[in-house]
């Protein structure tokens, strides 16, 4: 048998590499995608044929992760509930299509992953695979009892490593998870998983402590072409180097940091807490963009259908047929977002100060107090009593039963 694993040399994957060896008498082919996961990636291939891999793929996808994942994404506004901005979610389908590919470039009989029956990245991996290959075999350890028997906890994944000679540096309980990629870093579990306590100031990656940024701020330009950056202070970029030129202005800053309990896709609730300093920086430019670019009925019907899209990338459902036909209506609408936008980033806050577009709707003319501009006032006096013609029918119907 043959299996491909989705592998990060982490002490779970570690254990499941070794694991599915002894268990299913099987070839385990060690895949880790790069998408922006830096000193995290050193000495993997090693660990990984130590640990008893047959073959160890370690690819470079972060281009493709920023182009084809988090800009369209960005493009659609996507925000899940009191802000999260999906860094995790949205890599989940590009690590299950590339997992899919290789297991079928190697013959295998199935993939796997270590992902819990808790959370919501088992089901993200799961849909992914089966949406690309419909008959797809995917092991899940965690959802194994027989797993589950043998690992109740790290202390006996430790002991394990050490009877079978696994390289891992665990050596007690984490105090949390964490998980990163090119758009963000997140963090759950251990003494995370009270509400009340506040973070640790050292678990932070990507971000300085707001106190301790820099004491005067710093002023950044955007520049977006169709819905999508394409510039910073006025340096044409790929979206490699929008993502990692702001992660690293507003990681300085403080910029991006967000704690909040989400509903898992499953049922039940999570205490998240997130960095995402380059995302964060490009919701609000685009935003800054949308608002003299954008028509008002195509903003506020594409603002209606954020959080539907939001929960399509969060749920895993980024290979479906709902998601691709929203997709292409978030696209449309995205089409006219071209021009720039000025922030001013400041001890953890982003703060759009200026926004300009030779495609802007805002008419200063128009809009000022001082200028007619073409503008007849008299004409609201007709819009208004029409407004309120309903109004008026309700009211003098309700006079009437009063009255009677």
């Amino acid at each position: 048998m043959k299996i491909v694993l989705a592998y990060s040399g982490g002490l779970d994957t570690s254990v499941l590499l070794k694991w599915l060896q002894t268990t299913y008498r099987a070839e385990v082919i060690a895949f880790c995608a790069d998408i922006g996961q830096e000193e995290e990636l050193s000495g993997l291939e090693e660990k990984a044929r130590r640990t008893g891999a047959s073959k160890v793929y370690i690819e470079d996808l972060r281009k493709e992760f920023a182009r084809d994942f988090v800009f369209p994404m960005l493009r659609a506004a996507a925000v899940y509930e009191s802000g999260y901005l999906l860094g995790t979610s949205i890599a989940r389908p590009l690590i299950a299509k590339r997992l899919v590919e290789i297991a079928r470039d190697n013959g295998a009989d199935a993939i796997a992953h270590g992902a819990t029956g808790k959370g919501n990245d088992q089901v993200r991996f799961e849909l992914t695979a089966m949406a690309l290959q419909p008959d797809i075999r995917v092991i899940a350890p965690w959802r194994d009892e027989r797993f589950r028997r043998q690992f109740r906890g790290r202390p006996d994944m430790i002991r394990y490593c050490r009877k079978n000679g696994i390289p891992v540096e665990a050596t007690a309980e984490k105090p949390y998870s964490m998980d990163r990629n090119l758009l963000h870093i997140s963090y759950e579990g251990g003494i995370l998983e009270d509400p009340w306590a506040e973070p640790p100031a050292d678990m932070f990656k990507l971000t300085a402590a707001p106190e301790a940024a820099p004491a005067e701020p710093e002023y950044v330009e955007v520049e977006f072409r169709r819905g999508d950056p394409v510039a910073v202070n006025g340096r044409r970029l790929d979206p490699l180097g929008v993502m990692t030129t702001l992660n690293r202005i507003a990681g300085r800053h403080g910029v991006g940091r967000v704690d909040m309990v989400e509903n898992r896709f499953v049922g039940l609730k999570s205490r998240g807490v997130y960095e995402t300093p380059a995302g964060t920086v490009l919701h609000r430019a685009r935003e800054a963009v949308e608002q003299i670019t954008m028509d008002r009925e195509v903003l506020h019907l594409r603002n209606g259908l954020v959080p539907r899209y939001a929960e399509m990338v969060y749920y895993g459902f980024w290979y479906s047929p709902e998601r691709e036909m929203l997709q292409a209506a978030m696209d449309a609408a995205a089409a006219g977002v071209t021009g720039t936008a000025r922030l001013k980033l400041y001890k953890g806050t982003c703060l759009v100060v200026g926004r300009r577009s030779p495609m802007s709707l805002y008419d200063p003319s128009l809009a000022s107090f001082d200028e007619a501009g073409g503008y007849d006032q008299s004409d609201a006096t007709g819009f208004i009593r029409l407004q309120a013609l309903r109004l008026r029918v309700r009211a003098a119907a309700l006079r009437r039963t009063k009255g009677g």
